[in-house]
């Protein structure tokens, strides 16, 4: 699957108890070839940013960073698998885990929102 993630908007709609976004955070996706980076904030994050390679079929392996609600500092990595939705959306389903804090590990989901749905 070739997908072109520059431009898009996504938000959480789950996320395992030691995750920190939520349904108020939205990531803002850009794309130059294989590289995508995107930034995100809202909920329990006042800001972040994360880079990504994409992979054969569209995933993402990425490496993230943030400002948490109350002020920590944490850091993380990713495998995020696209799934193309019937109404042509986005959803990506990630397999994560924390390189800072507790390093624990968990799952989420983020889908794409229109954009004057944000």
């Amino acid at each position: 699957m070739s997908i072109d993630y520059d431009g898009r908007i996504f938000r959480s709609v789950g996320n395992t108890g030691s995750g920190e976004v939520d349904g108020d955070t939205r990531f803002h996706y850009r794309q130059e070839g294989d590289v995508v980076w995107a930034t995100y904030r809202g909920g329990g994050v006042k800001f972040g940013s994360l880079v990504a390679k994409v992979l054969d079929g569209g995933a993402l392996d990425m490496r993230y960073n943030h400002v948490n609600a109350s002020g920590g500092l944490m850091t993380g990595q990713c495998r995020s698998v696209p799934e193309r939705l019937p109404d042509g959306r986005l959803r990506l389903h990630e397999t994560w885990q924390w390189t800072s804090g507790d390093r624990s590990s968990g799952q989420s989901v983020i889908e794409e929102v229109e954009i004057d749905a944000d």
